[in-house]
């Protein structure tokens, strides 16, 4: 069993990742706005820009390359990115946006198995650091955790991530601290729990309150943005405590077992519709990430990154709720359309690093399953800067009791 002392997270997250370091936050890009233009973005630097093609601005891999280039520009483009680099920078996005939205009514960009850099292909899910996610504009992060020896550490099935979720709790904290117009979602949940540990929601309560410095919600109830800048919302799914948001009575798209990448995306997309137009007084949480037999995170998200791209770009002039969008390897351009989703008049385009790379995108074949879950919280009006009503506003009670369970067609 790898135990580290929760003080070890920074050291290891600076080790290599498949052979590369994941950014620190010193060498990610400072957050620069502009304007949009009146042609689409990309949402890549504009130099890259130029050269995309096809689904989520890919670029071909084509032409008079060397080899090296070549594979940097397969790591690539404005709906994928598997690079330890990330082109996207937007620490403060949520700072223009009013304190009265519930969180249920916000588009936010999330990633998937969000700790998952080590175990190479089959069980990667991200490259980017947990600092580098954050300030990449992720506001969403999927924490699973195991009780080894009194303390609880990040895996992703048997692989250890070098990382425990004390450290987890103090980077984003020291994040939020730094950034404090932002909120964090976190779910924590107990990897493979059919070895479920006795004393685990015991010590995630312990663990909580000892690293929460009162900057942690974990309320039952949904809240708005005002009532959690710098905080980090809990969303937990243990059986007899309420620890934060109860999970599992939120509405849930999650088909991680993929047998086919058609039906992957085909679920996925139902699930963002649903939220769109869907009560705005539910949470909806939608996993485009996947894995399977006959393929790996890495190939899934090559195949739905981009098609998520081009589904959220057909509306993105205009204030849509999509709800929590999960990813794997989330590309700048991706980023982007989900956070301006929220008010397009008042922010700009995620500015790309100056000289990355577009690039291709394979389409493998795969599966694909999935389950949805549903649960109402509280409501309010929704209005931008301007003033103009973004969702309609409506006047209903939250109950705390339990809530019944409304499976969504698939």
């Amino acid at each position: 069993m790898h135990v580290l002392p929760a003080g070890q997270d920074a050291h290891h997250d600076h080790q290599r990742v498949n052979g590369q370091h994941p950014a620190s936050p010193a060498s990610v890009p400072l957050c620069c706005w502009h304007p949009l233009s009146s042609a689409p973005s990309s949402g890549l630097h504009p130099a890259a820009a130029g050269n995309t093609a096809g689904l989520g601005g890919l670029a071909k891999c084509r032409g008079n390359r060397s080899p090296g280039s070549m594979e940097v520009q397969c790591q690539r483009s404005a709906a994928f990115d598997c690079t330890p680099q990330p082109a996207a920078c937007c620490p403060d996005w949520m700072a223009g946006l009013p304190d009265a939205l519930p969180l249920s009514r916000l588009s936010i960009p999330g990633t998937h198995d969000s700790l998952s850099l080590f175990g190479g292909q089959r069980l990667r899910c991200q490259s980017w650091s947990l600092e580098a996610q954050l300030v990449a504009g992720i506001r969403f992060l999927d924490v699973r955790c195991k009780l080894a020896r009194g303390e609880l550490h990040v895996y992703h099935l048997c692989t250890f991530q070098r990382a425990s979720l004390r450290g987890v709790l103090r980077r984003t904290l020291r994040f939020l601290r730094a950034h404090p117009s932002e909120a964090v979602l976190m779910r924590i949940k107990e990897e493979l729990p059919i070895f479920s540990q006795p004393g685990f929601a015991a010590r995630l309560h312990r663990c909580l309150l000892e690293e929460g410095q009162s900057c942690m919600w974990c309320r039952e109830e949904v809240p708005t943005l005002g009532q959690v800048r710098g905080k980090i919302v809990v969303l937990e799914a243990l059986a007899r405590e309420v620890l934060g948001i109860p999970y599992e009575q939120l509405s849930i798209s999650d088909a991680w077992n993929v047998l086919s990448l058609e039906r992957k995306w085909a679920r996925a997309r139902r699930h963002l519709e649903r939220a769109a137009s869907g009560d705005p007084a539910t949470m909806h949480l939608t996993f485009c990430s996947g894995n399977g037999l006959f393929t790996c995170p890495e190939e899934v998200a090559r195949f739905v990154n981009p098609r998520c791209y081009q589904h959220l770009r057909r509306r993105g002039r205009q204030p849509v709720r999509w709800g929590v969008v999960i990813m794997d390897f989330p590309g700048a351009g991706l980023l982007q359309l989900i956070v301006e989703s929220n008010s397009p008049q008042t922010s700009g385009p995620i500015t790309a690093a100056p000289g990355t790379p577009p690039v291709p995108s394979r389409h493998p074949r795969g599966r694909g399953d999935g389950r949805h879950r549903q649960h109402s919280s509280t409501r309010c009006s929704r209005r931008c800067p301007s003033g103009r009503t973004l969702l309609p506003a409506s006047h209903l009670r939250r109950k705390t009791s339990a809530p019944s369970r409304a499976k969504a067609s698939s």
